[in-house]
């Protein structure tokens, strides 16, 4: 009797002391806790995350304009408008469809980003796994700041993507395949204007040239300069929807520049083309 008195009394205690630890933690009505706090600064994060998606583009022209329209449908409803409410609202219920429908690129990017950085990034997937962690490539980057230089200064335009991890097929088998080591006499070679071979990008990974001819897609983005053309607009499209590096070598101009993620930098130099593409490819390749 004494022992079930003891027992009862124990696991009310038990009962007592996780209910308060529960509504210190969550439930407590009497103000924030901690991990209400949590819970609003990883929403405010995600948040930042998707402007940091969206931004200079027209998606978000879009996605405000999804937002006025739900802003309509709470104000029908508020106002009792039936019509208008079911229109709205049968609009609203295949509003999931049609946001992946016209956001894919985006959520395409989000999802490329999340896995390379849990995966192939500096984390602990890649630790647990060796398996998944690469191997170590030389890559010479000389040729490759030889052949624009040469290009550049002929006034020939260029367009080269460096890739790492980033599956590329769908680009690569618009052009041509080639799978060759790169060099400079190469390059010249591609993108001379009488070579068949010379509209459109190359894509080099792990030290070659894996195609060339290659379609890539052009921004959407209304801030880019009017005096840039399809091949600095392509170059900023591919490096909004993937972490690629684009080199592009003005037809007109002859001035070099470089992409990445959806953004351009211009007029570099030679030693700053070579810094920008060890930069890139430091985190997983040795650049020489």
């Amino acid at each position: 009797m004494l022992f079930l008195f003891y027992n009862k009394n124990y696991s009310d205690y038990k009962q007592k002391n996780y209910t308060m630890l529960f509504n210190l933690l969550y439930f407590d009505n009497q103000g924030l806790n901690f991990i209400r706090v949590v819970d609003m600064v990883l929403v405010g994060c995600l948040i930042y995350w998707v402007y940091r998606l969206i931004k200079g583009s027209t998606t978000v022209k879009m996605a405000s304009g999804f937002f006025i329209i739900y802003l309509f449908y709470l104000t029908f409803k508020a106002f009792k408008l039936k019509l208008l409410e079911t229109i709205l609202g049968k609009f609203i219920d295949i509003g999931p469809i049609i946001t992946i429908v016209i956001f894919q690129r985006e959520i395409r990017y989000f999802l490329s980003s999340m896995g390379k950085g849990l995966v192939f990034g500096k984390g602990i997937i890649t630790k647990m796994i060796p398996g998944l962690a690469r191997q170590k490539v030389e890559i010479d980057v000389t040729p490759v700041v030889k052949a624009v230089q040469a290009l550049g200064g002929s006034n020939t335009g260029a367009l080269i993507v460096f890739t790492k991890d980033v599956d590329l097929r769908h680009y690569e088998k618009s052009g041509d395949v080639i799978n060759a080591q790169v060099s400079a006499r190469l390059l010249i070679a591609i993108f001379n204007k009488y070579s068949p071979l010379h509209d459109g990008a190359v894509i080099i990974h792990s030290n070659k040239i894996v195609a060339a001819r290659c379609i890539l897609p052009v921004t959407e983005n209304p801030n880019i300069a009017a005096h840039f053309g399809l091949r600095h607009k392509a170059a900023v499209g591919l490096t909004e929807i993937t972490d690629t590096l684009v080199v592009i070598v003005s037809e007109e101009s002859g001035q070099i520049s470089i992409a990445r993620n959806g953004s351009m930098e211009n007029n570099l130099s030679a030693q700053e083309i070579r810094s920008a593409i060890k930069e890139y490819l430091s985190n997983d390749w040795h650049a020489a």
